[in-house]
């Protein structure tokens, strides 16, 4: 195979092998360049980062294996142990229980493999009696004022999807400690562009990613990370809605 030297040695530090030739080189050889030279070149994340926002990606497309692999290369470049399983936690209100159910068993697997003591610490912050209050705050601190629009403009028989939006999408998950709000926005628009069919959730999220600090560049970075996991099609969908809440 002609592996280029980038993504030999980006394939090294992440994956902590070589590549190893198999029945397809073919196409081994386009993706790993692709993805670990290329792709790389113009995403400009750290590797923790974009490691980061990849693990979401696997989350949100349901692909184990491959995410039991980027588990492993998320704790080669420096993500802990904490943000693994709270990038986890992230998910579930964006792709479902099912989804992550099924993830906690390899995760807490490999953790012990490496010799990571579990259960890891506590991180939730909330109580039943203070969820909604405080996720609201958090709400309101990334979306503003839409939040009580929002919950203005609901219908009767439809108002207590606003309140789950605040006590469990929020109060239980965007409270807790691991990530910051800045990072846990981040992680939710991967998991969003990488499902597809998500735009109208995507543009909130833009918004929202930008009311935290994340600028256009950055989640032009995190597509351009995510393209060769998620396929131009879901990409494309990710720019045009970019470039739609955000124009140049």
């Amino acid at each position: 195979m002609n592996i280029t030297e980038k993504a030999m040695e980006n394939c090294k530090k992440i994956f902590g092998e070589a590549i190893n030739e198999g029945l397809d080189d073919e196409l081994i050889e386009i993706v790993v360049n692709f993805s670990l030279d290329e792709a790389q070149e113009y995403d400009y994340l750290d590797d923790k980062t974009r490691q980061m926002v990849i693990l979401a990606a696997t989350i949100a497309v349901q692909t184990p294996k491959r995410y039991e692999t980027f588990v492993k290369a998320a704790l080669n470049v420096g993500v802990t142990p904490v943000e693994i399983k709270e990038i986890l936690y992230q998910a579930v209100p964006y792709v479902g229980i099912l989804k992550v159910l099924d993830l906690l068993e390899p995760t807490n697997k490999i953790f012990l493999e490496r010799g990571i003591k579990l259960p890891l610490e506590k991180q939730g912050t909330t109580n039943r009696e203070n969820r909604f209050d405080k996720g609201l705050k958090v709400q309101k601190s990334i979306f503003g004022e839409t939040i009580d629009k929002n919950y203005e403009n609901s219908p009767e028989n439809q108002v207590h999807i606003q309140k789950f939006l605040s006590d469990n999408c929020f109060g239980d998950y965007y409270t807790r400690k691991g990530l910051s709000v800045k990072t846990r926005e981040l992680i939710t628009f991967s998991l969003l562009i990488s499902q597809g069919g998500c735009e109208p959730q995507v543009k909130g999220h833009i918004v929202g990613n930008v009311n935290v600090g994340n600028d256009k560049q950055i989640l032009l970075n995190t597509v351009t990370a995510l393209l060769p996991y998620i396929g131009y099609p879901r990409s494309l969908n990710a720019i045009s809605c970019i470039n739609e809440v955000i124009p140049n």
